[in-house]
Formats: C-alpha cells, structure tokens, sequence
C-alpha cells in the first residue's frame, strides 16, 4: 500500500475511532466471508459498523486517537465494531455471533474513555439495551407521574377535613356565646313579669277596697249623726 494511501487509511480510521460512542474489538480467524457480511448487516441495525482492519494502521490510528492501550487488542486477524448508537445492543450481537460462530472471539473493547477488557466487554452484552432502560424510566416517571396526581387530588379534601377539625377544637366566639345566653336572658325576663304581675294583682285590689270602704262611713255616717242630733233638740 503506497504510503499516501496508508496515511489516508489511518486518518480514516482515527475519525471513526473519534466518532464512535464504543468500540469493540474481535479475532476473525476462520470466519467466512459470508459469517462477516451477516455480522456487518446484524450490527448495522444498531447503529454500528463491523470492519475487518489491518493492525499496523490501525495501531496509528489509536495512538493517533489518544487510545493507545487498545494497542494490546490488535494481534492476530482483527475486525472492528465501530458503535455509534447503544452500545450494550452492539455487545449483544457480537456475543450472539461468537455464540453461532466460534470462531469469532471479543478481545475487548472501549468505552467512555475506559478500555474494557475481553470480560467486560462481554459482561456489556449482559446489561439493558437503551431502549429496555428508557423503557423502564419512562413507566417509572408514569407511576410517579399517576401517584402524584393522585395526591394531589386527595389534598383538598384532606385540607377541609383537617380545617373541619381545627374548627370543632377552637373555643366559642362572641356570638356563639350571645346565642348560649339568650335562653337565660329571656327566662328572666319571664321571671321578672311574673312577679311584677303577681305584686300588682295583690296589692291593687285590696288597697282600692279599703279605701272605699274608709270612704263611705265619713260621707254618710257624720250626715245621719248630726241629723239624729238635730232631731234630739229640736224635740227637747
């Protein structure tokens, strides 16, 4: 390969490594043309792309990339998933490939500026894709959504209720206690005519017969006993 060519090659290849959300490095030794080009498609549908590379460009391109510890990675036939949508789905298609194709053996990977080891890269394939997640959160983010407005409903009424109580355990206002004194003050009034009306009828009657009677000796018995007195010496 002409050495123009080669640079361009590892330019290429850096900008892939630099576009890339992970990358996840595999052996291919045995694998057929066909196997590969199944892989290619199979993981296209998430995202990621699956190309077979050489390791001398493709050690510049890391060293370049400022991921030179994936130099390790790069023995023997190598191809590259270059990850651009969810990772832990691209995981799961290159473990299921190794799994229908022996031959095919993940040697590690990269992964939010952290190397993944052959293990961690498989232990990737065994989370929750995106989807499951967001999946998870958003009926989380309903429940709570639906709990909340449930509370939110029930506060009003628990607001009168509770308003319903503090009004039973406040003391009586002024007019509460005008109306509790109202029957008292009417039951003396009662009390009151009663007695004014009981005094009157016994001390206006007997006061109105005595005085009649004082009247009538005075007027008459004087006139008949000077009569009778007249008559006397008129006969002597």
């Amino acid at each position: 390969m002409p050495k123009t060519e080669k640079i361009e090659r590892v330019s290429e290849l850096k900008e892939r490594i630099e576009g890339s959300q992970a990358l996840l490095l595999t052996e291919y030794r045995g694998l057929t043309v066909s196997d590969i080009t199944e892989l290619r498609r199979s993981l296209a549908e998430n995202g990621a792309s699956f190309a077979v590379v050489k390791n001398t460009l493709m050690r510049r391109a890391v060293t370049d990339a400022g991921v030179g510890e994936l130099e390790s990675f790069l023995q023997g036939p190598s191809a590259v998933a270059f990850v651009a949508g969810d990772p832990v789905a691209a995981a799961k298609k290159v473990v299921d490939a190794a799994k229908r194709y022996p031959a095919l053996v993940l040697k590690g990977g990269y992964l939010d500026g952290k190397v993944l080891s052959a293990g961690e890269a498989k232990a990737l394939a065994e989370l929750e894709s995106r989807e499951v997640m967001l999946s998870k959160i958003a009926g989380m983010l309903k429940s709570e959504m639906t709990r909340a407005a449930a509370m939110f409903a029930a506060a009003p009424a628990r607001f009168l209720s509770l308003l319903e109580a503090y009004k039973e355990k406040l003391p009586a206002g002024p007019e509460a206690e005008a109306d509790a004194e109202a029957p008292q003050a009417s039951g003396a009034t009662a009390a009151t005519d009663g007695t004014t009306d009981g005094a009157a009828d016994e001390d206006t009657e007997p006061v109105a017969d005595a005085t009649t009677a004082a009247t009538d000796p005075t007027t008459d018995e004087p006139e008949a006993t000077g009569t009778d007195h007249d008559d006397e010496e008129g006969k002597g």
